[in-house]
C-alpha cells in the first residue's frame, strides 16, 4: 500500500470570486451597521427568475456555511452562494447613485444578456479549468 505524500510547497492563494469596488464596499458596510441584528456577512448568490432568465440575489447571512466562498475585500465580508460561483467569477460588484436610483451592479464577463429594465440577465458558467 502506497502512502499519499502531501506537498510541503505552500499552496498559491486562489483569486477571488468577485470584487468590490469602494462604493460598495462602503454600502456592504452601511448595510451590515444598519442591520436589525449582527450578521456575520452579506450573501451573494443568483437564482432563476426575471424576462432574461436569472437574478442577482443578496441577503444577510448569520453563519459561514461549509461550502461557502467567502471573499474578503476593502474590510467586508462577502459570502458566496456555492451554486452561483462559476456564474460569478471574475466579477466586479459596484454601488452606484444616479438622480433616479440607487443600486448594486455586477460587472460580469459571464453575463451574456439583461432584459430592458435591468432586473435580470443571463449568465453563462465560467468553465472550469482542466487538469491536465
Amino acid at each position: 500500500m502506497t502512502e499519499l505524500q502531501t506537498s510541503t510547497r505552500p499552496r498559491r492563494p486562489r483569486p477571488k470570486v468577485v470584487s468590490l469596488t469602494e462604493a460598495a464596499a462602503a454600502r456592504v458596510r452601511e448595510i451590515m451597521v444598519n442591520a436589525d441584528k449582527p450578521y456575520v456577512a452579506l450573501r451573494v448568490g443568483v437564482k432563476n427568475g426575471g424576462c432574461a432568465g436569472q437574478e442577482y440575489t443578496f441577503a444577510y447571512a448569520e453563519a459561514v456555511e461549509p461550502l461557502d466562498e467567502v471573499v474578503e475585500d476593502k474590510g467586508v465580508t462577502i459570502l458566496i452562494d456555492p451554486k452561483a460561483v462559476l456564474f460569478l467569477i471574475g466579477s466586479e460588484i459596484d454601488y452606484e447613485t444616479t438622480k433616479l436610483a440607487s443600486k448594486f451592479v455586477f460587472r460580469n464577463p459571464n453575463q451574456t444578456d439583461a432584459c430592458g429594465c435591468g432586473e435580470s440577465v443571463t449568465i453563462i458558467p465560467a468553465k472550469a479549468l482542466d487538469a491536465g
